[in-house]
């Protein structure tokens, strides 16, 4: 059975809401909220563990912190970067193959898009991680640091890396044992497994499935869940 982890520690500081990003509110909920229920619904995850921010209301978040009323979902304290959070939930959330890892700060995930990732996955026996992604439809360049192009990459090979990204247990669990100055490097933990040889394949999702960062995005997911009628599917 899988395992999934949620990382939802980041402090939101470019959405301005005063408070980590986790907590803050869309459609009626936390952000954090909307991924917990899109993972209840998920077939054959078992367990769920959230790497949350290591300061809640003055206090530290303890191992085992009773997120929810449901027994196979614990909290626990995030790390000084994402890969760390990821790192501290993975050694928390118990036996579990493959796993599931997903950002709070994503909440229009659907249940559909993280079987769609564990199946492709499932189906590849060579591919250590299955990430879900978009093809790039801007044209992108190269820029240095005086501002001026270097070179115009080809759109047709560039796509944008988002969560959900499942990965085969061991693998994970070798690309996360490494120093922290790596782990830091790291916006996502795909790239830890591609750095030590590793084997990443893609699954196109969609456009919907947005980061909230900023104001703007939190408006946009807003507009997004009001036209979808309800929570996730």
């Amino acid at each position: 059975m899988a395992v999934a982890l949620i990382v939802a520690a980041g402090s939101g500081e470019r959405l301005g809401a005063g408070q980590p990003k986790a907590f803050v509110e869309l459609g009626g909920r936390d952000l954090y909220r909307w991924s917990v229920s899109a993972l209840q619904t998920t077939a054959g995850i078992e367990r769920i563990a959230i790497a949350m921010p290591q300061d809640v209301e003055g206090g530290k978040v303890p191992s085992g912190f009773a997120v929810t009323a449901l027994p196979e979902i614990i909290g626990v304290p995030g790390g000084a970067t994402r890969s760390e959070s990821v790192r501290h939930a993975l050694e928390a959330v118990g036996p579990g193959d493959p796993v599931v890892v997903h950002d709070a700060a994503r909440p229009l995930v659907t249940s559909d898009l993280v079987e769609r990732v564990i199946a492709a996955l499932e189906g590849e026996p060579a591919a250590d991680a299955a990430i879900a992604a978009a093809p790039v439809t801007d044209t992108v360049k190269r820029v240095d640091g005086a501002g001026a192009v270097t070179e115009t990459l080809e759109r047709s090979e560039l796509w944008a890396v988002q969560t959900p990204q499942v990965f085969r247990r061991a693998a994970l669990e070798r690309a996360l044992d490494v120093p922290a100055a790596e782990l830091a490097r790291a916006t996502d933990d795909a790239w830890l497994i591609e750095r030590a040889g590793g084997r990443v394949i893609v699954v196109r999702a969609s456009e919907e499935n947005l980061k909230v960062t900023i104001p703007f995005d939190l408006r946009v997911a807003e507009l997004l869940l009001a036209m979808r009628g309800g929570p996730h599917g």
